[in-house]
């Protein structure tokens, strides 16, 4: 008998116990580990968005019965909540950190950086079984030594890198190899699944370049070494290209990219609308040279333009809980997340991001392109 699913099979992204990337440090005292936590943070110099998860070293803490959020004029933002730490609430709020930083003395992470102190051989012996993915080591001072039992667990903890903890330089460099190891690939989306009511014909079909532009979207992508996929309703029944469906229905191109996520979640979608036709390869790599990870999103602007342009626009992992977010407020506009969020702005000449909505307009581009 088939075991009844209380839930749908959705693919997930790939998690620690708190974040995509997590690190855990242990080995010494709990004020050691706060301080190279913020001096490798403050190498990154706000290229890298970071957290730090620790324990209340408070011995009486009443929980508040008011959430408290104090605004800041610097973007400063104080909070005291009455919150729980809770597996799948903690992933929600760690999801738009590219890397957490854990005290390792009072909870776990799904990697370690263990630092040598010989005062804390007993505490270090507690956790050993913690130690599970250990990225490298640091020792606290000259006579910094591993441990017999350490290299009985682990005989291959001998071979990892050692650093002294006044290596700042190097054990950032070391920690932000991990956290690009980690950065997600990028993938095409090029929108086909839109009704083209101002045209009046599918404009994923319109031929500008001896071929339908959705057919010159692809290939542009995939030139570019970006394996890519169609955007089409379920009705479109498209079986020669590769496809996403589009799940979430009535919501035009905010539905596609949540579709894309839904699909793919560990995966950053570069989303390319059809109606575009000046967008050529140096936009794309433009694009994807200046993408920043960090960010939610790149997006492409025009020089003279206001707002970016979500259908040029490489969307990140993290960004998908927050349209998922906006789409709970009512709102299924991509461009309003953008405006709204930390996002990297590309800015381009106008005349790359002409939008071609209807006969007239595709009559006046074809012949442009033909002159």
């Amino acid at each position: 008998m088939e075991k009844h699913r209380k839930h749908a099979k959705l693919t997930r992204r790939d998690y620690g116990n708190y974040a995509v990337d997590e690190i855990a440090f242990l080995g010494v005292k709990c004020s050691i580990i706060s301080d190279l936590a913020q001096n490798i943070v403050n190498k990154a110099q706000n290229k890298i968005k970071f957290a730090y998860v620790d324990a209340s070293h408070h011995k009486e803490i009443i929980a508040p019965n008011i959430d408290n959020f104090t605004f800041h004029s610097s973007g400063n933002l104080g909070t005291t909540l009455s919150v729980e730490m809770n597996r799948y609430n903690d992933k929600i709020l760690f999801s738009k950190y590219d890397m957490v930083f854990i005290n390792g003395n009072h909870y776990q992470g799904e990697q370690q950086i263990l630092i040598l102190d010989n005062e804390k051989e007993a505490s270090v012996l507690k956790r050993i079984d913690q130690l599970t993915n250990i990225q490298f080591l640091i020792k606290l001072n000259d006579e910094s030594k591993v441990f017999d039992f350490l290299i009985e667990k682990y005989p291959g903890i001998q071979n990892l890198k050692v650093y002294s903890i006044d290596e700042l330089d190097h054990i950032s460099e070391h920690i932000n190899a991990i956290i690009q190891q980690k950065i997600a690939p990028v993938q095409g989306l090029v929108l086909a699944g839109g009704k083209s009511m101002r045209m009046g014909t599918d404009k994923g079909l319109l031929n500008y370049f001896g071929k339908s532009q959705r057919d010159y979207a692809i290939e542009l992508l995939e030139k570019l070494n970006l394996k890519t996929f169609l955007s089409v309703r379920k009705e479109q029944n498209i079986s020669d290209k590769a496809t996403v469906e589009d799940v979430f229905l009535g919501l035009g191109p905010f539905g596609a990219i949540c579709s894309a996520f839904q699909n793919d979640p560990n995966t950053a979608w570069l989303v390319l609308a059809t109606d575009l036709p000046y967008v050529d390869e140096k936009v794309i790599k433009l694009l994807l040279e200046k993408r920043n990870p960090a960010k939610i999103a790149t997006a492409i602007k025009g020089k003279n333009k206001q707002f970016p342009e979500p259908l040029i626009t490489i969307w990140e992992p993290k960004s998908y809980p927050i349209l998922l977010n906006y789409l709970a407020l009512g709102i299924s506009c991509p461009r309003k997340v953008l405006i709204n969020n930390d996002v990297e702005i590309v800015e381009i000449d106008d005349d790359f991001i002409i939008n071609v909505n209807t006969p007239k307009e595709f009559d006046e581009v074809k012949k442009k392109l033909n002159d």
